[in-house]
């Protein structure tokens, strides 16, 4: 059962929805003062929509663009907090979650913002794209993708081969001939 978009969420709701540790926002709430869950009583965290938009913003600049904690941090000062919000908010999610989905055993691994169209431009290194199922699924896709071009060169230089043992014989040909 899913919750309505204007929602409080749990700690251990955002991170299934973020796909990343309890632990981690944790951390980014410490180093970032503008992610700012309520706390209730025991210190329980409830994180509101804006404080999501900007999780899902900071966990795209981290996590596809590849940006150090200092680097959103200068990001944040210098441009904004509705600017960070905007890159968790990347054209064409809707459509690439779908795509996503359809292809993925368990939709529900899959972060709430995955921006394949983001991580074509910004090549993702491999540790990274060994993360989550969203990042197997991309990092599958290459390898199909070399798997057949390599099949493609294969199948030339059989050709090649096929064409240069034909017009040239072959040494016990040749020693037998001479």
């Amino acid at each position: 059962m899913s919750k309505a978009a204007e929602a409080f969420r749990t700690i251990s709701e955002v991170a299934d929805e973020l796909d990343v540790q309890k632990h981690v926002l944790r951390f980014w709430e410490a180093r970032f003062p503008q992610v700012r869950p309520m706390k209730r009583g025991g210190g329980r965290r409830y994180y509101r929509p804006e404080d999501m938009e900007l999780l899902r913003g900071i966990r795209h600049l981290l996590h596809a663009e590849g940006y150090t904690i200092k680097g959103v941090q200068k990001i944040l000062r210098e441009q904004g907090i509705d600017h960070v919000k905007q890159h968790g908010r990347e054209p064409g999610d809707t459509e690439t979650r779908a795509v996503l989905r359809a292809a993925a055993p368990d939709a529900r691994a899959l972060p709430a913002n995955v921006a394949v169209a983001s991580a074509a431009r910004n090549p993702v290194p491999a540790r990274r794209a060994a993360r989550g199922r969203a990042g197997a699924v991309s990092h599958l896709a290459a390898i199909e993708a070399a798997i057949k071009e390599l099949e493609e060169c294969r199948s030339l230089l059989l050709e090649t081969m096929g064409k240069s043992e034909q017009a040239r014989p072959t040494r016990r040909a040749r020693a037998v001939g001479a």
